[in-house]
């Protein structure tokens, strides 16, 4: 059974399910099933709980929660009672959770049971609701759909990466994930018999339409795994006989890798969608060729949806080699640098978006809302593309300084900002390493201070845990310098030390 999108939310479509085939499975992991009627029941469980702890309509709960079912079940009661999820990377250091919690004004947070259930003294006076890793203890009372949050509401608060400071909070609808829906159901031919494996954290866009909102509109079954592990990952493909994989092509390349050592009977897989980075030609098509899986691929951000995509129509190279045809719906232009429009002059540019899968914008933050959004309501990637003329998108550079490692956008200025504040770096620089599987790892360039000759990587990875820093931001190589380069203006000369951690690199 399909359930149309049209006006519906995830609780709807998890509760008309619940009715319609309340046995079948909704979510797989290693350990556990949870039917669509667990689904519905844990949801409604989790509603009550909130109500308990005295939850408003309108109100925000920071849900810090591993990639399991119980997070799905915490995002479905949040949206029962009309309150409003800060969602949050599990994997989120301390002082990016405070400064989630506080941004946001989040009243109460919820974790689950035996997984960081520090937080709560750490982040010293927010009030916290710890559920177990079974939701389907929690006492359940029957939750009235009149409060529930609609497909136009706010229903999400997640966290991205920006070029300066702390991140920044993206407004989500529910309306934007069914718009994207039936491009993602076009471009894979899928139908309500897929199994979907998401190995994306569900929090933010990636992991959200491929776990929590596509999945739930057919009603297929997503296999969960609460932290990515490349053999643990595929023996639970050939266990559920996955059709549908989501990954970011950092995952597909250990996927690939731990293949070869222990071969699985992965002949369900029919697809998968990546993204987050660059797709590397080579072990794509070497993906295709091994797994039997055609690759497909959407170019956009937490911010825009998607402005293109590929489809399983599509040639290899064009596949492959761009980010696919631009999607009709959401109306892309090309701007200069200056803001003027370019589109159809054969140029590259900065693509501008203005359709129904953008989100609402920041979340109280006027200056980044101003630089995301031009004055006539056309929503900016931080990319240089070019579209040809049959409408295929190709991004040639990038006009924002940030590092994407493993599909994770790692803002260039906020790791030289925490580094700095090491007492024995004098400048620092960040600047993005090639790496194989990562695609991009972190390097920071030193001119240490007197007396400092002898710091260490381990030196700095240490100062930084110990200031709460996420540790995606760490640097995993450390290059000390007499002196950074400069350009003719003063400004450090960056792209001198990209060619230069290139050549260290081999490339």
């Amino acid at each position: 059974m399909t359930t149309a999108a049209g006006d519906m939310t995830v609780g709807a479509c998890v509760r008309a399910h619940a009715t319609a085939h309340g046995a079948r499975p909704a979510f797989l992991t290693s350990s556990t099933t949870m039917t669509w009627a667990d689904y519905h029941e844990s949801a409604d469980r989790v509603s009550t709980h909130l109500v308990d702890a005295g939850v408003e309509r309108g109100d925000r709960v920071a849900v810090v929660m591993p990639d399991g079912p119980g997070v799905h079940a915490a995002f479905v009661g949040a949206e029962r009672i009309g309150a409003v999820v800060v969602g949050i990377g599990f994997r989120a250091g301390i002082r990016e959770i405070k400064h989630l919690v506080v941004k946001t004004g989040a009243s109460l947070l919820v974790t689950e049971k035996g997984s960081r259930d520090e937080l709560t003294t750490e982040l010293g006076g927010i009030r916290g609701l710890t559920v177990p890793v079974d939701v389907g203890v929690l006492r359940r009372r029957s939750v009235s759909p009149s409060g529930a949050l609609g497909p136009d509401d706010l229903f999400l608060l997640n966290s991205t990466s920006g070029t300066t400071g702390l991140p920044k909070c993206v407004m989500h609808t529910q309306r934007r994930w069914f718009a994207y829906h039936p491009w993602a159901v076009d471009a894979a031919s899928l139908t309500d018999e897929e199994v979907f494996f998401s190995a994306i954290p569900t929090p933010f866009g990636f992991g959200l339409w491929t776990a929590h909102f596509t999945p739930a509109i057919l009603g297929c079954p997503t296999v969960l795994t609460d932290r990515f592990d490349a053999g643990a990952a595929l023996d639970l493909i050939e266990r559920y006989r996955v059709t549908v994989l989501a990954c970011v092509s950092t995952q597909f390349i250990m996927l690939l890798n731990e293949q070869q050592v222990r071969p699985r009977d992965l002949s369900s897989l029919r697809c998968m969608f990546t993204g987050g980075e660059a797709v590397p030609y080579e072990r794509a098509a070497e993906f295709e060729d091994r797994f039997g899986a055609t690759v497909l691929q959407f170019y956009g951000s937490n911010e825009t949806g998607a402005l293109s995509r590929t489809t399983v129509s599509d040639t290899r190279e064009r596949r492959l080699r761009t980010a696919g045809r631009v999607i009709e719906d959401m109306h892309v232009r090309l701007f200069d640098t200056d803001g003027s429009d370019i589109s159809g002059r054969g140029l590259p540019g900065i693509p501008g978006c203005r359709g129904p899968a953008t989100c609402l914008g920041y979340y109280d933050d006027d200056e980044a809302n101003r630089r995301l959004v031009t004055p006539d309501g056309w929503m900016l990637m931080g990319d240089l593309v070019e579209i040809d003329e049959n409408g295929y998108l190709t991004v040639v550079g990038r006009t924002s300084d940030i590092i994407i490692r493993g599909g994770k956008n790692i803002s260039a200025p906020t790791v030289e900002a925490e580094v700095g504040t090491h007492p024995g770096v004098a400048m620092v620089a960040a600047v993005a390493m090639p790496d194989d599987v990562f695609g991009e790892r972190v390097c920071a360039y030193v001119e240490v201070r007197p007396g400092w000759e002898g710091l260490t990587l381990g030196d700095l990875t240490d100062h930084l845990s110990s200031r709460g820093v996420t540790k995606e931001w760490f640097p995993e190589r450390l290059i000390v310098v007499d002196s950074l380069p400069r350009s003719s203006g003063g400004k450090i000369a960056k792209g001198e030390l990209r060619e230069d951690v290139r050549r260290r690199s081999g490339r």
